[in-house]
């Protein structure tokens, strides 16, 4: 199994390319930096290969998406996990709406664009799997002040995630939201839960059986309110 997951040179990311390649799986660690990306796979073993891929850009997701077909001619699991801007010193009333846009850039439009370039190498994956990381901060039902760009960005991907389940379901490609609770990494602050349990969720949406479920909102494999 070929698996990509972006933004992985550490936290959440990092932590899933670790149980990916535990599970035998062939590991695609991306990131911004090349050397952050070539540091975290050395660490992590030599099912891990480094990749370096900024998801606001066109042209990476191309070059990604020729550089897997070229050396693999498939992808099995594509786990959208970048993101930035959780943005806790923002009220919507007030927000910097080019801090919101940015983060739409990445946390909306990244996931989208992959899963745009990225598809043609998931229809010809043997258990094709997309997973969108997500967060409960984008639940409309329990949504509150706060964290817009984040928030609102989030909300989106979810409704990408519905969207492309639905669009997907009749080729067996299973398309989920996972959020993966709060976690101890750089953008989640100290007190949170130990990354590999958030991690752990991510993994089994990328791992799900043929007759999984698809379209759907979990976390640690429960679902979640929209």
């Amino acid at each position: 199994m070929i698996a990509l997951v972006t933004g992985a040179n550490r936290g959440i990311g990092r932590e899933v390319c670790r149980q990916l390649a535990g599970l035998g799986h062939t590991v695609l660690l991306t990131a911004r930096s090349e050397q952050a990306a070539a540091a975290a796979a050395d660490e992590l073993g030599p099912s891990v290969h480094p990749l370096t891929l900024d998801v606001t850009s066109p042209e990476d997701a191309a070059r990604v998406a020729a550089e897997i077909g070229e050396r693999f001619g498939r992808l099995d699991v594509l786990v959208n996990n970048a993101a930035i801007t959780y943005d806790t010193w923002q009220r919507a009333i007030t927000a910097d709406l080019d801090v919101v846009r940015e983060a739409v850039e990445t946390n909306l439009y990244g996931p989208w664009r992959l899963i745009q370039a990225l598809l043609p190498l998931l229809r010809a994956g043997e258990h094709p799997r997309i997973v969108n990381v997500s967060s409960a901060a984008a639940s409309l039902s329990m949504m509150g002040a706060g964290t817009p760009a984040y928030s609102v960005s989030k909300a989106a991907l979810n409704a990408l995630t519905r969207m492309c389940a639905a669009e997907l379901r009749g080729e067996g490609v299973l398309v989920n939201a996972v959020c993966p609770g709060w976690v101890a990494t750089d953008m989640g602050g100290p007190g949170g839960r130990p990354v590999a349990e958030g991690a752990a969720g991510v993994v089994w949406a990328a791992t799900l059986p043929d007759d999984g479920p698809t379209g759907g909102f979990f976390r640690d494999g429960q679902p979640v309110p929209w």
